[in-house]
């Protein structure tokens, strides 16, 4: 099980190497944006830790280019950086990002979430497709989504949250209900960062997205009546 290293500094990224290896993590890195780019279109990794700060190609676009152009669309990220502003974060999670921390960091902590954002990715439920009267098809085997005949690029956490939602048949769920059905209940990630989600995912789907309705004060609800 391989992670990649984005990050720029040498001894950040020894830092981290030798932390995820006495995991039994196997580990590769990179140092700029352009490397970042070229492994991740010729490898396939369990997960990427990637800096923002990045020279040659930013780390944003780097993030951008994973969601949109690699063939690991999916691949889970975790962003560490040390731009703690809240408007920092939430761009990072709307543009696909997995997870979140900030440095610096506790070494314990991050492997926590490398373990809790795998963890998640490995023990996805395969089943049948799913259907629904607006037009959504989701793929849980392929983690394809589609709304008629337009394939919707959705994150890892977009797709699972979308799943819960349909899933539950109309059920509302809580933020907190959301965090605990797709990620357990040991997963760091605000409440906040599920309103983030959500509306990236309507904004994906278009008209489909519609259905996921708002209920103030709770949660939200998949209804298409």
């Amino acid at each position: 099980m391989n992670i990649l290293v984005i990050e720029d500094d040498s001894d950040i990224s020894m830092l981290i190497a030798f932390h995820l290896k006495a995991q039994g993590y196997g580990v590769d890195t990179a140092a700029t944006g352009r490397e970042a780019v070229e492994k991740i279109a010729g490898t396939r990794y369990a997960l990427a830790i990637l800096d923002m700060l990045l020279p040659e190609i930013p780390g944003i676009e780097v993030l951008g280019y994973i969601r949109k152009e690699s063939p690991q669309k999916d691949l889970p990220v975790i962003v560490a950086s040390a731009a703690a502003e809240e408007s920092d974060i939430i761009t990072a999670l709307e543009l696909g990002a997995d997870d979140y921390i900030t440095k610096p960091f506790s070494p314990k902590i991050l492997i926590a979430r490398v373990r809790s954002v795998i963890r998640r990715s490995e023990h996805r439920e395969v089943q049948g497709p799913i259907r629904t009267e607006s037009g959504i098809m989701l793929n849980p085997e392929t983690r394809e989504c589609w709304t008629g005949d337009a394939q919707v690029i959705l994150t890892a956490t977009e797709f699972d949250i979308l799943s819960a939602l349909i899933k539950a048949d109309g059920r509302v769920m809580s933020r907190s209900g959301i965090i605990e059905e797709i990620k357990g209940d040991d997963y760091p990630v605000t409440e906040r960062s599920v309103d983030v989600q959500i509306a990236s995912i309507r904004k994906k789907l278009g008209p489909s997205g519609n259905a996921i309705r708002t209920v103030w004060g709770i949660g939200y609800r998949y209804a298409e009546e």
